[in-house]
């Protein structure tokens, strides 16, 4: 049996820090869940990461149903929050509602989106229907690209205040966890410490009650983007590259494929084919 939701409420109250790896396919989340990450979230930074887009922006219903249903298949013990994208929950609750709807039936345990207290209301009508949502703060890379660019958040006392009023209107609107994105440090924790949902950071520091990493960030496979709070374990791209660059060479060369790489008759089916070709 996975992770619940409750699982991972309880692990902030039992003050067990929670891991979070976004991941986007099959392959790479049957790791992550074989490792035992607590969480995997398949965000909407799939759209940058697997398919190539400049943003997040342009990520659209069917493709986080696509990922989402990928990771499901993949995970047998961590939760699974998938991400609305942009313009799929902002225009109305009833299309916010609809398309949390698509993500559960694509596998999703919960929902994530962006937003503080302007979105509180939309974030209760989609738990109200009975599906859990973990809000998202601070750097929202859906919106706050389009006003600030990519800056760090809560810098100032009256940024720092909006944001932990942020934090308490999500945590009243029924979110289960609420993820912090680029937020300084002492914000971040004073938020943690404030509110008895679990903060999840993302580049906020080490106050929050879990982290999360874009899994090829953390193996180093992602090479367009590499954020100051994303730390690597492993330099994968290098390996990858050396290792299709073997491979050309092995083609070239002759060398591959070699006896073990191939099928063989049987000698005698062999011999009783030259005969019919001539041979």
């Amino acid at each position: 049996m996975h992770k619940s939701v409750q699982d991972i409420i309880n692990m902030k109250k039992e003050k067990k820090k929670i891991s979070v790896i976004t991941s986007y396919d099959y392959s790479l989340a049957s790791l992550c869940d074989k490792a035992g990450i607590d969480v995997l979230l398949v965000g909407d930074s799939a759209g940058m990461v697997m398919l190539g887009y400049e943003n997040t922006l342009n990520v659209s219903m069917d493709q986080m149903c696509m990922f989402t249903e990928a990771v499901s298949r993949a995970r047998k013990n961590s939760l699974l929050v998938s991400d609305l994208p942009f313009m799929s929950y902002q225009a109305s609750i009833e299309d916010a509602i609809n398309n949390s709807g698509k993500l559960i039936k694509a596998g999703a345990d919960a929902v994530k989106l962006e937003g503080g207290s302007i979105m509180a209301e939309t974030i209760s009508a989609i738990v109200d229907v009975g599906i859990p949502v973990m809000g998202h703060i601070g750097f929202q890379p859906q919106t706050t690209t389009l006003s600030q660019g990519y800056k760090v958040q809560g810098k100032t006392k009256d940024a720092a205040m909006r944001l932990i009023e942020d934090a308490k209107d999500l945590e009243d609107a029924g979110v289960f966890s609420i993820a912090l994105e680029m937020v300084s440090h002492e914000v971040a924790e004073i938020i943690s410490q404030t509110v008895s949902v679990p903060i999840i950071g993302i580049g906020s520091g080490v106050g929050c009650d879990g982290q999360v990493l874009v899994v090829q960030d953390l193996l180093g496979m992602y090479e367009k983007i590499k954020p100051k709070f994303a730390k690597r374990y492993m330099n994968l791209s290098e390996d990858i590259v050396k290792s299709l660059k073997d491979y050309k060479n092995d083609v070239i060369s002759g060398t591959f494929p070699a006896e073990e790489n191939w099928f063989s008759m049987e000698e005698e089916e062999l011999e009783k084919l030259r005969e019919q070709i001539g041979g």
